[in-house]
């Protein structure tokens, strides 16, 4: 079993799905020759050819557009926004047409499209390089929306995108590429899209995150567990649809609930997961939910970007919080 980061089970993934059906083609802003600037599809052109793995014009409205065209007559895209802020002119195109088709055409047509983009900081890029737009994505009706936290995981929900038969925002978490490796089964297979995954159960507290900031919780919980608290963590993985159920019976069990991600707080995703709550679990409730999130402000630049994503210390203390309640 090969043993390989998030960035090459990614690769992986691609190449086993271009394997197993001719009609996946994969293209965008330096993805043929180039293997896209984080070599997420690097080989691949050299192995399938031009005509199936290609670099695009640098238009992202013409790289969303033209897979929506593919998808409509037969073709499986997987296109890549070069980073998730770039997304704006395509968006357009994705929200106008591609969620909207199956409802348009009573399902006479579909969008069987993936669109891969790096997203959030961690790595000090430039303006525009480093935002968290899961929301805007989930918000829209006819989109799925996935997040990895691991290798194995991205392979897998991966795989699971390019088999949907409608349009799915694939969001990977550029900090974390190449920050660990983990074994990833050879061949194909896939993770279930709208199911959250417990990675430890515990008593007093869910805590639930995605992306990068799993494992920045991590270091967070291994304290609080230090300390003798019994925390149940859970990674969402997909934004959209949401695993309701799975956050509300971990609630009723533990009676305290905190959320963290990396997009700003204000009407970002962890709002949605409190109204799950909420609407759930509120008669098992022994604190007030809480949001441990970035600020509502433009992403910094790169010197002062560590004052704005959620690190391990804020985490930890916005969890104290929660449990001293």
């Amino acid at each position: 079993m090969p043993v390989l980061n998030l960035v090459e089970a990614v690769t992986n993934a691609l190449e086993v799905a271009m394997e197993r059906e001719k009609e996946v083609v994969v293209f965008g802003e330096d993805v043929g020759f180039e293997g896209g600037v984080f070599r997420a599809t690097k080989g691949l052109q050299k192995k399938f050819g031009k005509d199936r793995c290609f670099d695009s014009v640098l238009a992202e409205s013409s790289i969303i557009g033209s897979g929506i065209g593919m998808a409509i007559g037969g073709l499986k895209p997987v296109v890549e926004i070069q980073f998730s802020g770039f997304m704006f002119p395509g968006f357009n195109q994705l929200v106008t047409h591609a969620a909207r088709m199956r409802n348009r055409t009573r399902g006479l047509y579909t969008v069987p499209m993936v669109v891969r983009m790096p997203y959030g900081g961690g790595v000090r890029a430039l303006e525009h390089h480093s935002e968290s737009l899961e929301v805007l994505f989930a918000h829209t009706a006819g989109l799925k929306v996935v997040i990895p936290s691991t290798p194995y995981d991205a392979k897998g929900l991966l795989l699971a995108a390019i088999a949907d038969p409608d349009p799915v925002v694939f969001m990977e978490p550029k900090r974390i590429y190449r920050a660990f490796k983990q074994e990833v089964p050879d061949g194909y297979y896939t993770i279930p899209i709208g199911k959250a995954k417990v990675l430890k159960e515990g008593t007093d507290l869910t805590v639930v995150a995605w992306g990068a900031m799993i494992r920045e919780t991590q270091k967070a919980i291994d304290q609080l567990e230090a300390e003798g608290h019994s925390i149940e963590f859970i990674d969402l993985r997909t934004i959209s649809p949401l695993d309701r159920e799975t956050i509300v019976k971990s609630v009723q069990k533990t009676g305290r609930f905190a959320v963290v991600h990396e997009a700003m707080n204000t009407f970002g995703p962890g709002a949605e997961l409190m109204a799950v709550v909420n609407e759930g679990a509120f008669l098992y409730l022994e604190a007030p939910p809480k949001r441990i999130a970035s600020v509502d402000t433009v992403v910094p630049l790169p010197k002062g970007e560590h004052h704005y994503v959620p690190d391990a210390a804020y985490i930890l203390s916005e969890l104290r919080g929660v449990l001293d309640f």
